[in-house]
């Protein structure tokens, strides 16, 4: 299945759940979209577990197929295997260009490093999905730096995680470390994931 490039507020409302992580989308209409949304019935166990899998996917804006493939090589490292999906999810590049508050949403931020305006300790990094490690700095194209969608997204963010610093005049911020888990996605059963595949 390719990436979903609907409207993302419809799909937060099916899910009843806030993929951009505003809470914005649930505010005025907080039911399921359509002219029988209100009268959804209980979810079985496979559909929770669905229902779960989904909100994370739709949050980061991956493919089925890039979930999957991350979700295997969460597998194979040491430690709590949903624990290490959500940090590999968390380290992509788009993710901390939309952390930093380069970008607005998520798509926007995608949009941003497909199109060569983002840096990585230095080098043009135009790979949405590429994986940074603790210690490497992501900035903007000298060129870039003055965009309008930028300027925008950094005067509209209130709060950057603490796994990230940022240096304003340099407009550069380093992922400093891989996240707790206490500090992202805190509504998010992973371990419903986890069952999900393993069924």
């Amino acid at each position: 299945m390719s990436r979903y490039t609907g409207p993302s507020w419809k799909i937060s409302r099916r899910l009843g759940y806030s993929i951009s992580e505003t809470g914005r989308e649930l505010k005025k209409r907080p039911f399921p979209p359509g002219q029988h949304g209100q009268r959804r019935s209980k979810l079985s166990d496979y559909g929770q577990q669905l229902q779960e899998k989904q909100k994370v996917r739709f949050t980061y804006g991956v493919s089925e197929k890039q979930f999957l493939k991350t979700f295997n090589e969460a597998k194979n490292m040491s430690g709590v295997h949903g624990e290490n999906f959500i940090k590999l999810l968390e380290s992509r590049l788009d993710n901390v260009v939309y952390r930093l508050g380069f970008a607005l949403t998520r798509a926007q931020a995608r949009q941003l490093v497909n199109h060569g305006h983002i840096l990585v300790d230095g080098k043009k990094v135009d790979i949405p999905s590429y994986r940074l490690v603790p210690g490497q700095t992501v900035s903007l194209k000298e060129a870039s730096a003055n965009l309008k969608v930028v300027e925008q997204a950094l005067e509209a963010i209130v709060l950057r995680k603490e796994f990230l610093s940022y240096d304003e005049t340099k407009k550069a911020g380093t992922f400093v470390r891989y996240p707790e888990r206490s500090e992202v996605l805190p509504e998010i059963k992973e371990n419903l994931i986890v069952e999900y595949y393993n069924r």
